[in-house]
C-alpha cells in the first residue's frame, strides 16, 4: 500500500534511525521547516506545505527546481503546518501516513502533534516516529513489533481506557481500567519480539521507546 511521509520541524534525536524508517516508495511531504529534517534523512520532497516562516526563498527555489509541488499558506491561519500537511495526504487518499520529526523540542508542538492522531478517520493508520520512538492512537488492539526489552506505555486519552488486556509484556494488564490521571500504564516492557494491546472501551496513546 503506497505510504506517506510527513517530515514535521521537530528533534530528530538519531538521524540514522530516522532514516531507516523510509521506504524507496514512500511519498514524502515537509511541513514548512520538516524540510529541513527531509534534506538530513536523505529524502527529496514531492510536496512542501505550509507558511514557510522557516525556509528561506531560496530553499523553496531549490525545492521548485527538484519539482516539487509548493503549497504555501498565509502566516496567521488556524492550523499549524503539520495539521495542514496531514489534511493534504488525507485528501491525497493515503491510508498509511508515518510522521517523522514531530516529537521533541517545544512541548506545546509536541502535545499538538499528537492531538493530532485523535482527528485521523477510521481506517487510516498514522503514527509519530523518529526512529527511536513511536506514538500512535489505539481503539481496540494493536500489535506492536520490537525487541525484548523496549519501554512500552499506555496513557488514556480523553477519559478511562476499560478492559485493558496486554500480551507479552513484563507488567500484564488483564481486563483492566486505565485512568487519565494515574500512570499504571507508563513503563511496561517487552519480553519478545512482538507484543499486543487490546481494549474494550476508550482510547489510549501508545508510546513505543525502542532500545
Amino acid at each position: 500500500m503506497p505510504r506517506a511521509v510527513i517530515f514535521a520541524n521537530g528533534i530528530l534525536p538519531d538521524l540514522a534511525a530516522a532514516r531507516s524508517l523510509l521506504g524507496d516508495d514512500d511519498f514524502f511531504v515537509a511541513a514548512d521547516g520538516g524540510l529541513h529534517n527531509a534534506l538530513a534523512c536523505g529524502a527529496s520532497p514531492h510536496a512542501v506545505i505550509g507558511d514557510f516562516d522557516s525556509l528561506s526563498e531560496a530553499e523553496l527555489a531549490d525545492v521548485e527546481k527538484a519539482e516539487a509541488r509548493i503549497l504555501r499558506y498565509p502566516r496567521e491561519k488556524d492550523e499549524t503546518d503539520l495539521e495542514l500537511a496531514i489534511h493534504f495526504v488525507l485528501d491525497s487518499q493515503f491510508k498509511v501516513i508515518r510522521v517523522v520529526g514531530a516529537l521533541g523540542g517545544r512541548l506545546d508542538q509536541t502535545l499538538g502533534n499528537i492531538a493530532l492522531l485523535a482527528d485521523v478517520p477510521a481506517g487510516v493508520d498514522m503514527r509519530l516516529d523518529d526512529g527511536r520512538e513511536e506514538v500512535r492512537l489505539v481503539e481496540s488492539r494493536a500489535e506492536i513489533l520490537g525487541k525484548p526489552g523496549d519501554t512500552l506505555s499506555l496513557i488514556p486519552w480523553g477519559a478511562p481506557a476499560q478492559g485493558v488486556s496486554t500480551e507479552n509484556l513484563r507488567y500484564p494488564l488483564r481486563g483492566e481500567i486505565l485512568l487519565p490521571h494515574k500512570t499504571r500504564g507508563i513503563s511496561n516492557e517487552m519480553l519478545g519480539e512482538q507484543a499486543s494491546v487490546q481494549l474494550t472501551q476508550g482510547r489510549l496513546i501508545l508510546i513505543h521507546s525502542r532500545k
